[in-house]
Parts: C-alpha cells; structure tokens; sequence
C-alpha cells in the first residue's frame, strides 16, 4: 500500500479544487450561453409573430378595403340605374308636361 504524504494530499486537494473551479467556469458559460440564446430565439419569435400580426392586419384591411369598394360599387350603379329611369320618365312625360304648363297659362 502506498502512503501518501501530507504535500500529496494537499496536492490533491488543490488539484481537485481547480478541476471543479474548472467546471463550475465552464457550466457558467454554459448557462450564460443558453440565456443569451434564449434571448435571441425570444427576440426573433417576437419579431416574427409581430411581422406576422401586421401582415395579417394588412390582409384584413385590404379584404374590408375590397369590400367595401365593392358595395360602393354596387351603391354606384343603383344609383346611375335610378337617375336613368328618373331621367326615361322625365323625357316621357316631358311634352304632358309642356302641355299642362301652356293650358294652364293660357287660361289665366
């Protein structure tokens, strides 16, 4: 069996202690790693779901802009059809009309 001295113990002890300051170094950097990676991945994840959150308002406005565009439309030419008949019924009645305003001029 072989005896160890009290400069090989100490050794030892030093030697170990700096094996586990060693680790505890390298888990630190470990740890900080996966923080400022988790950082990262969060601040994309933000950034994405935000680029996505404005291309979808955008998609939602331009389906409401279309829309509406289209009721307006159809607004538009209901209201040309009824200046149409307005019109039609204006020229059709236009000479009755012509002849009450002369009858009843003439008879004053």
């Amino acid at each position: 069996m072989m005896a160890l001295t009290m400069a090989d113990v100490l050794r030892k002890i030093k030697q170990t202690e700096r094996e586990a300051a060693r680790q505890l170094s390298q888990a630190k950097e470990e740890a900080s790693k996966i923080v400022s990676d988790a950082r990262k991945n969060s601040a994309e994840m933000l950034s994405k779901a935000s680029d996505e959150s404005v291309s979808n308002t955008q998609a939602t406005l331009d389906a409401a802009r279309d829309e509406a565009s289209k009721a307006a439309e159809k607004v538009h030419k209901e209201g040309a059809k009824s200046v149409d008949q307005v019109t039609a019924t204006a020229t059709k009645n236009i000479s009755q009309a012509v002849d009450h305003i002369l009858k009843t001029m003439s008879s004053l």
